[in-house]
């Protein structure tokens, strides 16, 4: 007689390998989910919810009326050649697209695919906190351990890399310096003398830069791209994306720049985990890249404009409110401060103000190792990346919410421990 399903199951049944036996549901995942049953204004989510420009739009419906079949497992060659000009005409650099440019499923499949072709098990991966919080779940994924920097927020607002910190984590088996620019959660954008540190502490380590750059068109004084620093070419790995420069997230249209051997291993990554991304889009892809380099890059000066409105658009609404933020210096968030909410920490802040204040944001805590994460005990990750109107309002909801708490003074100078 079979066994019942039931008898099946005890005992020593399948169950999940242990490198992902551990995960937890992405923290952006639960916000969002919250923020939509109760039908909140969500500004935990990194995503323009006014969506891309017409002719965006027009290279799309265009594009289906081309192939439909698999593309290049590198990527289409009209794209890559797009990317390569761009990146080479911005960083100085004559690029080959058939030897430094790979296309990859967003910024995210990019990373992945970094992670898997520099890190062998037990190599050592910097990453500096607060983090993407995919960083160091990909770094274990790969067999690396992610080692934590945290960052060290000024009286300015700035959130900068403490020179020791960093030379005390960077040791033999330093095999990746992983940097964000412009920094997500904080908004920070690297500075030369931040830069060149970066450099210095990779070339001792002989490790590669992991720069993750999908920002890189919402620095609001203008780019500094690491791959333009003196020593960094030949060990970074630039990675970007179409849909953060385009509000267009949903596209997943990603690529890395970078030495030929790097960009090679991968490649060699990249094509067993999607092979190739979709036709259409890198069609699509290639026309808007083309379209945006018109009228001397008008499209690009245009939207860090508009998103340099949209950040003092949310500093403006959060004003005479409970939470205090300082403007960033590009991308789409602001961590604010909210130790004048009534919570104990971020994470029962962010799970009551959708139902309190009809406002979803995002615990920054997720982007800390466990034994730091009382560092973002009392702040919140906004994101300003929706129209002006939806930020207003968002403030008004905040304001009318706590009404009774005074506004919380600046920040202070904060060295983690």
């Amino acid at each position: 007689m079979n066994a019942s399903p039931a008898a099946a199951g005890s005992g020593s049944g399948p169950r999940p390998a242990a490198r992902v036996a551990g995960f937890e549901p992405s923290v952006f995942s639960v916000y969002a989910q919250l923020a939509h049953e109760h039908e909140a204004i969500d500004l935990g989510q990194g995503y323009p919810s006014d969506g891309p420009p017409g002719f965006v739009r027009d290279a799309l419906r265009e594009a289906s009326k081309g192939p439909q079949q698999y593309a290049p497992m590198r990527g289409l060659p009209a794209l890559r050649r797009e990317i390569a000009f761009d990146h080479g005409r911005w960083t100085g650099n004559e690029l080959d697209p058939d030897r430094h440019v790979l296309v990859t499923v967003g910024a995210t499949e990019a990373l992945f695919a970094a992670f898997q072709a520099v890190l062998d098990p037990g190599d050592e991966a910097i990453v500096f906190e607060p983090w993407y919080d995919a960083y160091p779940a990909q770094i274990r994924m790969a067999g690396g351990v992610p080692v934590p920097v945290p960052l060290v927020r000024g009286r300015d607002g700035r959130w900068t890399v403490d020179p020791d910190r960093l030379e005390a984590a960077v040791g033999p088996r330093t095999r990746a310096i992983v940097v964000t620019n412009p920094h997500n959660p904080s908004g920070t954008v690297l500075r030369e003398e931040e830069a060149d540190l970066l450099v210095r502490a990779a070339e001792r380590a002989g490790a590669v830069l992991v720069a993750d750059e999908v920002y890189e068109h919402l620095s609001f004084g203008g780019p500094l791209r690491l791959a333009t620093r003196p020593g960094a070419w030949e060990r970074t790995l630039s990675i970007s994306s179409f849909g953060k420069s385009f509000s267009a997230t949903g596209w997943k249209v990603g690529w890395t720049i970078g030495p030929e051997e790097l960009i090679h291993g991968l490649a060699m990554a990249h094509q067993w985990i999607p092979f190739a991304v979709a036709t259409p889009l890198q069609v699509a892809a290639a026309e808007a890249l083309r379209r945006a380099r018109e009228q001397n890059d008008r499209y690009y000066r245009e939207l860090r404009a508009e998103f340099a409105r949209r950040a003092d658009a949310l500093i403006a609404a959060l004003e005479g409110g409970p939470l205090h933020a300082v403007r960033p210096d590009g991308g789409y968030f602001v961590l604010a401060d909210a130790s004048a909410l009534p919570y104990q920490d971020d994470v029962a802040a962010c799970r009551d103000l959708p139902a309190r204040a009809g406002v979803g944001a995002i615990p920054p805590s997720a982007f800390y190792a466990p034994e730091r994460r009382h560092l973002a005990a009392h702040h919140l990750r906004l994101a300003f990346c929706r129209p002006a109107h939806e930020l207003a309002e968002a403030g008004r909801r905040l304001s009318d919410a706590f009404a009774d708490r005074r506004p919380p003074r600046p920040p202070k100078e904060h060295r983690p421990t």
